[in-house]
């Protein structure tokens, strides 16, 4: 494959930058997201503006490179040919099934990718495919929009159902929701269309219902779910058995028994996790359901499957961190959820990237060393340049790549990463924080002499 001296520049001093474009070229190029467009678009349409432009310009703001949708507009207003009104409808109009399938297809995409690098982290439960769910709602935005104008109260956007795939790394699906007052539990019809044979579902226990439990198991499909309070209707069968210790507390098993409003019964065990320390709600004991067998995974391995569902959380954090998806300024719910759908896909293509970086490094590239913010500030500082410098042409290459054509580039372009770049620097513990003087009477310190008096003061030693 041969590329431009100015192409090989951007592998030499940004090959992160490289990668993603890679990624994206390969896995959602103009083409395919102009067909995806047309296949779940139902009263949109197309005349004079793409789709593809869209997502390009919206791409921009969600990762930084562009500071607001109207800076990235009028960078690519003669790309576009079409006013800034007909971009902001485009973008507040975009139906919430086009931005799902988004990122469906670059979870879809982007798999067989980490699973040729041979990156996929190990299974975590022998025999099944795990599937972490939970919900993410859209902070509220400005009050920009007439409607928003005559309250106070904060204006939500909607919200979003996220299925992950821990093994590897990558968001599978998401449900969308433009009620951001709408109970999750109300989206989990469309979640059980997902399942299939041999699917396990780790879930908290505001998606524990008995519609939700009866119908993965219907499937075919298996669960892992904190027990909900008052939605079950449920009854002991037998005694409560300590199974030992997990890393969090003691652990107890007991079978119960599920039953329906059709009279259907479902054979489940409770898992009970008594804690060593409380949660930061407040709680002690954690009560797990499951219609696992106990062949597959034990009370221990049922109580470590679920509270390893912070995995999801942490991936909620990282994509807050590094990337612009909750855009406050877009008060129209479509517009918000799309721009939120495109971050997904960003996390998507990031995680992608480290999966070729612990191909080629190893444990030094390991998710718990390499900083995901610091990938996105890379690739928001370097891109503008970068497609400045190298012509569209150059990366058509990378379209309808297989992932065993994609992946010896990959790993190539991840030797020429250098990992200190992007090193998690992990702080230590919090220290309490210091009882503060009020300043109704003192409303001014000098810094200098504050810093002063504590280098006059003797070190004290610790008895």
């Amino acid at each position: 494959m041969i590329h431009s001296e100015v192409f090989q520049r951007f592998v030499d001093d940004s090959p992160v930058c490289v990668m993603v474009q890679t990624l994206l070229e390969n896995a959602l190029p103009p083409t395919t997201v102009n067909a995806l467009f047309e296949q779940h678009a139902e009263w949109q349409y197309t005349r004079n503006l793409l789709f593809s432009d869209v997502v390009q310009l919206m791409s921009l703001v969600v990762c930084g490179i562009r500071p607001s949708i109207n800076s990235a507009f009028k960078k690519m207003a003669p790309v576009l040919g079409v006013t800034r009104k007909a971009v902001y409808d485009k973008i507040d109009r975009v139906e919430t099934n086009i931005s799902a399938a988004l990122v469906r297809h670059s979870g879809a995409a982007l798999a067989p990718v980490v699973d040729e690098l041979g990156s996929r982290h190990e299974l975590w439960l022998e025999g099944y495919r795990v599937k972490i769910l939970d919900g993410n709602h859209l902070p509220g935005t400005e009050h920009r929009i007439k409607p928003l104008r005559f309250t106070r109260a904060g204006a939500l956007p909607g919200h979003a159902l996220v299925v992950f795939d821990p093994e590897r790394m990558l968001i599978d699906d998401v449900v969308l929701c433009e009620d951001g007052h709408a109970q999750e539990r109300s989206l989990t019809e469309a979640i059980l269309e997902m399942v299939q044979p041999g699917d396990l579902w780790i879930k908290d226990r505001n998606f524990c219902t008995t519609a939700f439990l009866f119908g993965i198991k219907r499937r075919g499909g298996a669960f892992v779910t904190r027990q909900h309070g008052s939605t079950l209707t449920w009854e002991t069968v037998g005694k409560r058995v300590s199974k030992g210790r997990c890393a969090t507390g003691m652990v107890f098993e007991q079978t119960v028994q599920l039953t329906n409003d059709e009279g259907e019964i479902l054979i489940a065990r409770r898992i009970t996790v008594e804690l060593d320390e409380p949660t930061r709600d407040g709680d002690r004991t954690l009560h797990i359901l499951t219609n696992l067998p106990k062949a597959a995974a034990n009370a221990i391995k049922v109580a470590e499957l679920y509270r390893k569902r912070w995995t999801l959380e942490t991936a909620f954090q990282e994509l807050e961190a590094s990337l612009h998806g909750e855009v406050n300024a877009l008060g129209y719910p479509k517009a918000a959820l799309f721009a939120f759908c495109l971050a997904l896909v960003a996390y998507n293509v990031l995680s992608t990237v480290k999966a070729a970086l612990r191909a080629e490094h190893g444990e030094a590239a390991s998710d718990a060393k390499v900083s995901g913010y610091d990938l996105a500030e890379e690739v928001s500082g370097t891109y503008r340049g970068m497609m400045i410098a190298i012509p569209k042409d150059e990366w058509v290459v990378f379209h309808g790549m297989s992932p065993r054509e994609l992946c010896p580039i990959l790993r190539k372009l991840a030797r020429a990463v250098r990992l200190s770049e992007f090193r998690k620097q992990p702080r230590g513990p919090k220290k309490p924080r210091p009882k503060q003087q009020s300043g109704a009477k003192i409303k001014h310190v000098a810094t200098a002499r504050l810093l002063a008096e504590k280098k006059a003061k003797p070190p004290t030693r610790n008895k």
